[in-house]
């Protein structure tokens, strides 16, 4: 049996009982009201009420029970905490409204005196509620730039150790967020959605091997940065209602959580960038501190294969950036001196071209 059903029952015995109780009552205010009246018989006027407020009963109770309930809960589930905190803080604040106006709402002429301090309770704890919640970002926003403005000895580094980063399953799945997090250049704590991490195992239980092992990857990379214990890390219940998508997930929730995203997924950057959501991208990070080298300079490459033009070499820098060498097959497993000659910038990334030193 079913709440909802099981509610349209209790609530028609409940109101059929009332009824019936009242049946009686009505029959003299009948008999009262219309004394030229030929009224029903009593036991007839006690049926009739009871079967109206039974049959009434089954129909409203769960509107004025499950359903409120039902709908509060799905609400909660689709706040953010700093909402249900506002939304409480106001409620606290109403409260203390109401006490104070309700001595002299108790002085109105009655019957208002009894009631008005009821009615503001109500009010003012439900208006206060509202104006807090659905002002969050506004609050939030005027208490930081005011603690800005205050000066307190290790207040920047509480502030960093505030930092909240959501990551990405391609992130993780990357395995350069372990050596990011060792530079300690992340300043920040790293939430990881409990739907990430069941994205993750998903990939690590996949039928094609690659994906599987890229997943298995992944959740050594996870173990790895719970065992460095240099950036804390939290595995996050929380969830965001009627979205199937990792990628949407992420970005409602950041929103809601007011934190960027650590990812290397050029898609998701995309779209959350469109919505002003923060992205923290690790290609990104990459190209910036890749070495800057210029057209004359000389540096050392290892030459491993041989170039798509005539009698070229090919090496790459410890950052992964390609060289490509003039007459550089000749040297193939050397070590070879080497000058720039030009670089080129593409959507790929960066290509170097060089010359032998002692040509």
């Amino acid at each position: 049996m079913s709440c909802i059903l099981l509610s349209r029952i209790i609530g028609a015995i409940i109101l059929g009982i009332i009824g019936a109780i009242s049946g009686h009552p009505l029959f003299e205010f009948i008999q009262k009201c219309f004394p030229n009246l030929v009224a029903p018989n009593n036991n007839l006027i006690v049926a009739i009420s009871a079967a109206v407020f039974f049959i009434l009963g089954f129909i409203i109770t769960p509107y004025i029970t499950i359903k409120p309930i039902e709908g509060l809960k799905k609400l909660f589930r689709k706040a953010s905490p700093q909402t249900l905190l506002s939304g409480l803080a106001g409620l606290l604040l109403g409260f203390v409204a109401a006490a104070i106006t309700a001595y002299p709402l108790s002085l109105l002429p009655p019957p208002f005196g009894s009631f008005m301090p009821f009615v503001g309770v109500v009010l003012f704890g439900y208006l206060f509620a509202i104006l807090l919640a659905s002002r969050t970002e506004d609050i939030q926003t005027m208490f930081k730039s005011v603690s800005d403005r205050i000066p307190s000895r290790g207040r920047l580094g509480g502030a960093e150790s505030s930092r909240r980063i959501l990551v990405d399953t391609s992130a993780i799945i990357d395995g350069r967020i372990v050596d990011i997090a060792e530079t300690g250049f992340l300043g920040g704590s790293l939430i990881i959605p409990r739907f990430v991490l069941n994205e993750l195992q998903f990939v690590s239980d996949s039928s094609d091997s690659l994906r599987r092992q890229r997943g298995r990857r992944g959740l050594e990379t996870l173990t790895e940065l719970q065992e460095s214990k240099v950036v804390p890390i939290t595995i996050s219940d929380l969830d965001v209602e009627g979205v199937r998508e990792v990628d949407d997930r992420l970005v409602i929730l950041a929103r809601q959580m007011n934190c960027p995203i650590l990812t290397n997924d050029f898609n998701l950057n995309r779209v959350a960038e469109l919505q002003g959501v923060e992205i923290l991208n690790i290609n990104d990070l990459a190209n910036a501190v890749k070495v800057v080298l210029l057209p004359g300079e000389s540096f050392t490459v290892k030459i491993i294969q041989e170039g798509k033009e005539y009698n070229q070499g090919v090496g790459y820098l410890d950052d992964g950036t390609m060289v490509v060498v003039e007459n550089g097959e000749h040297y193939m497993n050397e070590e070879l001196y080497v000058t720039v000659t030009k670089i080129l910038q593409t959507s790929a990334g960066r290509m170097i071209f060089a010359k032998p030193e002692n040509e």
